[in-house]
This record gives structure tokens, C-alpha cells and sequence, in this order.
């Protein structure tokens, strides 16, 4: 049977919505078993991304290996539960997972090892309790660190080894609690309950969990968009592509035993509030005032079903800052809809004085790439996308007579390839935009076929670290035809083409739904034949990041498909900035050597640097303060700077490009 594909060249954004109370009732660990249906579900999910993944990863001896790792580091990434002897009983199953997958459907090992979890959880959990009842533990005078990160660390040897590991664990965390401010009825209270609502979490997860996590762990082997969706996932990836959802806005992420914020959907309720940002950690909910559930250790659909909800009520979310990570805060946003038009094309003026002369600039802020397919089928004249939009904004800027335009990408994930290409096609004559390369090694062209220049006067387009997919196709065909100047951050790196397939086209059960699978099936390669997949897209003027070295970007993952590249294809660049590189390099460092701003930005890359190097955190509570006290004068010294000058809202890489668009004239 054919497969219906359907190309996704979009980051997909997990909107939340329907609220999810957590019941009181205890229930006991099941032994879970698969079901009846999810051996051949298995076979045929894996046997597609096999025949049909751009790469196609041969299921051989050396995938089974790493497919157990990959599992096993999916139920315990922080290895603090499994003991070594349970790796050791594992082992049996490292070159067998490969003929599950070609033959038998053995799902045995997903469930042996995930019940063994459940052992170790369960026991770990009364450790804990048991830990946090006698206040003689708790002795923070010591000079004592526990390690964050043990990603890489040894699993304990025995249970006593694991038992002196918890009990750093716990007296870390209630001395995150304990550093507020609170006593230790209060903070040995706030984490018992945190290890209470994590058992009765985790007694609800059902086979159909464990298969999707088994799964998954495989699938991305391939690459990390390469993706297992059960019925309940797959129902709520489709809801989310309709960008009509009710939620806060954001996209979340598992980090270690952490739900983190992956990025802030532009316009959405959590943008709005301003006080969430990527990188933030969230170990806690509550609906309105109700008490907050501490959420560490949690499945992410788990998270995502706590914080759903409706239009109009309030979640509140315990959150540790990205940029404070020995801290806490507790912020409140008010749920609401996420529409087409939150995510819409939107211009401003901004002005710049440079001697006697005032310039003005148009700025294009462009969330998403975006178009209303059913309406353009309907032959709705008036029907929404973003090239349409971007028009009519470009014809309302050159009525106020502008003297340059600036496209703002920043945080925009991608959406629509054909749009991507028509809103290149405004400012460049007729030519390829992106060319795309299937599984089959076919290559073709994505083509701005209109000859019409529809802008032509000086074009910045400004990027970031979450700037990825069709956002760094629009950026590198504008460099590579050097139209304009592209300023910001190193992109995402998002050059691969994602189709979803349909399992029920291939797997008919008792009319069962039984999920889909999302698998990579082409990759995007510049008009220079230079990929954007893992090197994304180097701005000509480059600003360091704070996010650079850390987990985000395809770089960040270690499945994702390499850089490389094939033929360029034939396209006559303009250069109209190419002489002027130099200068603008010149001016444009010059500029960051005195700017209090810059400075700023580079302090906090040494400190998110320094952090995220540091494996451990202290136990001595004076040290701990200590360091809590420093960041937060740290703030306060930068917020009396800025008042003391009138700064309001800093935004760095804007006024440096208006600075750039002067030098441009």
C-alpha cells in the first residue's frame, strides 16, 4: 500500500489545553504487559522508518545496541535508580532487540526493564519518605556537594551505595525549599509530597506508555524528529497544528528529571506575561490557587496534562530561571486561545539619529510562516499567509517612506515551505530558493518564479538561536544572493523534511486506532549547496548566544543528521552588500566594545557557561546563599544601570541593526 505523505517543514508547537487533576487515591505499581496489538504495531512502525527514513538506519546488531541504551537512558537519565547489577541483568537483551524488529515483534524487554524501574522507583520513594521524617538528617553547616549532572556518572553498585546518593538528592532539594526562607516542617513536608504525587503519577502509566516510550527510543536513533505517536499523542500533535488551541503557549521538553521550556511561542499567553523564557525549568503546578504539585520526575505528557486548560483560568508554575538556577520562582499566566492571528505578520517604525539626520526603519516581526490552506482551496480571495500579509505591511512602510527594512525572525520555528519561498521571491528576482533532497538522492528546486522585486531597498533579517526550519531557508537564500545583511545568532539547524504516516493504513486491528509514525524523509541544502541541517544558518554579523553550547539546536542532539553538502545550483547573486561587509563588521564591533548591554550579554554567557559545566551543587547552605546572594546583586547593579540611563526593555540586537541599516545608507 502507497503511503499518504504529507511534508511538515514546521517545528511543531505543543499548545496546552484541557485541565487534569491528580486523584488522592493511592494505587500500587501494575505489572504492565504489552498489548494484544502492540507487537505487529511495533514491527510495522519500525520496519517504515527503516524503509522510508531519509537515512535509513540498518537494523543490524550495533542499532539493538544502542537501542538499549537509548531506552534505558530514557527511564533513568540521571541514574538514580537502576543499580549496577540491574544493567548487568539487561545485558542479555543488547543484540536481540534488532530480530524484534525484522521478525518477532519480542516487546519483552521494553516491559522487563521498565517493571524493574517501577521496583526501583517504588523503593526509592519510601527511602525518601522515611529520609524526610526525621529532622537529624538535615545538617547544612557541612561542607558537601551533590552532583547535578550524572548523566555520565556510575549507576550504584549496591543499595547502600544508592542510599548515601538519595540522601544528597533530598538534602538538595529541600535545601532549595530550606533557602527561601522556610523551616524544615515546611520544606521537608513540600518535598515528601513531591515523592507522594510522583508515586501516585506513576501508578497510572499504562502498556500503551511504556510501548510509546520503547518506541521512541529506537525511532530516534534515526534522528531526533523521527518520532512513534500512540493514539492519545497522535490525537494531540494533530489538535496542536491547528493553532486554534487554548493553552499557555510554549514548547516543553524532557531534561533529566526536569520539564523544561524549549522555546515561548510568539503572541501566545506566556510571551505576553513576560515571565517565562526558554531554558526554564518547571518543577511545579497549580491550577488558580489551588496548591502546587510538584512535577520533577514526571512523564512530559503528564506535565503538559497538569497544566492544560481552559480560556480564562489560571495556572501557576513553580519555575527554577535559566539564566538563576539556584533559585525558584512562582509565576502566575492566565490560559488563553492560540490563534492564526497571534501568530501573524506584524511592522513598527523605529527611528535612529545619526548627526542632524533622523532615519526611519520599517520592522516586519514574523512569529511563523504561516497559510490558510482551506481557505486558499476555497478560492477565498482574501485568504490569510504570510507573504500576503508581509505585502500589504512592505506597501503601508513605503508609504511612510522608510529607509530600510528590517525581518525580524527571531524565535520563529518555520511553517510553510511554499510561503518561505514566495516571501523570499519579494525581494529577489526569479531563482531557486532551497533545494530539496529526498531519500532516493533525487534533488530538486523550491523556485521564486515571479520576476517582480516587490522590495528592493536596503533588507536586514534578523535571526536567533530558535530561528529554524523555513525561517533559515528565507536567511540563507537572502545571504547567498547577498540581498541583504543577516544579523543575530547561529540558527536552530533544522534542515530536514518530516512526513506523518498513518499506522491504521497498514496495521487493522478490531478497528482500533493504533497511532502514527513521524519520520524525516528529505533534507534542505542551501542554493550553495550547503545544508542548514546541524550548522544552521552563521549570520555575516554575529552576536554570541547564552544558548549556544547549551541543549538547544540540533546540534544538541547527538541522532541528529549530520552537515553536508551536495552541488550548487545555478543562481546569479546581486551582492548588493557584499563590498560593504567589511565596514559594517568594522563599525558594528567597535560599537559592542563600549555598550554596557553587550557586556552584559557576555557576563551571562560566562556565567550560563560556567553552570552548566559545574556538576555540582553545594550542600553547605552559607555557600549556597552565598552564591543566590551574588547573582541577584548582579541584577540589581544591571536594573540601577538601567534606570540610571533610561533604559527601558534592552534590546541589544535590535539597536545594533539599526545602527547597521544607517551604516547601510
Amino acid at each position: 500500500m502507497k503511503i499518504k505523505l504529507f511534508p511538515l517543514v514546521f517545528v511543531a508547537i505543543l499548545f496546552l489545553n484541557t485541565a487534569c487533576a491528580a486523584d488522592s487515591t493511592k494505587v500500587a505499581f501494575k505489572v504492565l504487559e504489552p498489548e494484544s496489538q502492540h507487537p505487529v504495531v511495533f514491527t510495522t512502525a519500525m520496519q517504515l522508518i527503516a524503509t522510508y527514513h531519509y537515512q535509513k538506519p540498518q537494523i543490524n546488531d550495533k542499532f539493538s545496541s544502542e537501542a538499549l541504551d537509548n531506552y534505558i537512558r530514557h527511564i533513568d537519565p540521571n541514574r538514580v535508580y537502576f543499580l549496577e547489577s540491574d544493567l548487568k541483568d539487561f545485558e542479555k537483551y543488547r543484540y536481540v532487540i534488532d530480530e524484534s524488529i525484522v521478525a518477532t515483534g519480542d516487546l519483552t524487554p521494553a516491559y522487563e526493564i521498565f517493571n524493574r524501574y517501577q521496583t526501583r522507583l517504588k523503593d526509592r520513594i519510601a527511602f525518601s519518605v522515611k529520609f524526610l521524617n526525621d529532622s537529624t538528617h538535615f545538617n547544612y553547616s557541612l561542607k558537601d556537594s551533590f552532583m547535578t549532572d550524572r548523566e555520565k556518572a556510575p549507576y550504584a553498585k549496591n543499595t547502600d551505595e544508592l542510599d548515601k546518593l538519595w540522601r544528597k538528592k533530598l538534602m538538595y532539594e529541600c535545601l532549595t525549599v530550606k533557602a527561601t526562607g522556610k523551616d524544615y516542617k515546611t520544606y521537608s513536608e513540600t518535598i515528601r509530597k513531591r515523592y507522594e504525587n510522583l508515586q501516585k503519577f506513576a501508578s497510572k502509566t499504562k502498556s500503551e506508555d511504556v510501548f510509546q516510550l520503547y518506541c521512541n527510543s529506537i525511532a530516534e536513533l534515526a534522528d531526533p524528529h523521527t518520532n512513534y505517536f500512540s493514539p492519545r499523542a497522535s490525537e494531540d500533535f494533530n489538535t496542536s497544528m491547528k493553532l486554534s488551541l487554548e493553552g499557555i503557549g510554549a514548547t516543553l521538553q524532557t531534561d533529566n528529571e526536569y520539564t523544561k521550556i524549549n522555546q515561548v511561542v510568539k503572541g501566545g499567553p506566556a510571551d505576553k506575561s513576560k515571565k517565562v523564557v526558554a531554558g526554564d525549568k518547571i518543577i511545579g503546578v497549580a491550577q488558580g490557587d489551588s496548591d502546587i504539585v510538584n512535577v520533577i520526575d514526571w512523564r512530559l505528557d503528564d506535565v503538559v496534562a497538569l497544566i492544560r486548560g481552559k480560556k480564562g483560568t489560571t495556572v501557576r508554575l513553580e519555575i527554577i530561571p535559566a539564566a538563576e538556577p539556584n533559585t525558584t520562582k512562582i509565576v502566575a499566566i492566565k490560559r488563553d486561545k492560540i490563534v492564526l492571528d497571534d501568530q501573524s505578520a506584524k511592522s513598527s517604525i523605529k527611528e535612529v539619529k545619526r548627526g542632524a539626520k533622523t532615519y526611519r526603519y520599517g520592522v516586519i516581526s514574523l512569529p511563523a510562516f504561516y497559510i490558510d490552506f482551506e481557505a486558499a482551496r476555497k478560492g477565498d480571495a482574501n485568504y490569510k499567509s504570510t507573504t500576503r500579509d508581509v505585502k500589504k505591511l512592505i506597501t503601508d512602510l513605503k508609504k511612510e517612506k522608510v529607509d530600510g527594512l528590517i525581518l525580524d525572525l527571531r524565535n520563529n520555528g518555520g511553517g510553510s515551505l511554499q510561503e518561505a519561498v514566495e516571501l523570499t521571491g519579494l525581494f529577489i528576482k526569479t531563482g531557486p530558493v532551497v533545494q530539496v533532497k529526498d531519500a532516493a538522492g533525487t534533488t530538486r528546486n523550491e523556485e521564486d518564479k515571479n520576476p517582480d522585486v516587490f522590495y528592493d531597498g536596503p533588507l536586514t533579517v534578523l535571526v536567533n538561536r530558535f530561528s529554524a526550519s523555513a525561517s533559515e531557508i528565507l536567511a540563507a537564500a537572502i545571504q547567498d544572493y547577498g540581498r541583504g545583511v543577516v544579523v543575530g545568532e547561529k540558527t536552530f539547524g533544522k534542515g530536514t523534511v518530516q512526513n506523518m504516516v498513518d499506522l491504521n493504513e497498514f496495521v487493522k486491528i478490531d478497528n482500533k486506532t493504533v497511532g502514527q509514525v513521524k519520520l524525516t524523509i528529505a533534507k534542505f541544502y542551501r542554493i550553495n549547496g550547503s545544508s542548514t541541517q546541524h550548522k544552521g544558518v552563521i549570520p555575516d554579523l554575529e552576536f554570541p548566544s547564552v544558548y549556544a553550547d547549551a541543549e538547544f539546536g540540533e546540534d544538541a542532539s547527538e541522532h541528529a543528521l549530520p552537515w553536508d553538502m551536495i552541488s550548487s545550483t545555478k543562481y546569479e547573486a546581486v551582492n548588493v552588500v557584499e563590498a560593504k561587509l567589511p565596514m559594517l563588521r568594522d563599525n558594528h564591533a567597535r560599537r559592542m566594545k563600549t555598550s554596557d548591554e553587550y557586556n552584559y550579554l557576555l557576563e551571562d554567557i560566562a556565567n550560563f557557561k560556567s553552570i552548566e559545566e559545574d556538576k555540582y551543587a553545594p550542600l553547605n547552605e552559607a555557600q549556597y546563599k552565598k552564591e543566590n546572594d551574588e547573582a541577584e546583586a548582579r541584577k540589581k547593579k544591571r536594573d540601577t544601570a538601567r534606570k540610571d540611563k533610561k533604559v527601558t526593555n534592552p534590546d541589544l540586537i535590535m539597536d545594533d541593526v539599526l545602527e547597521i541599516m544607517v551604516d547601510m545608507n
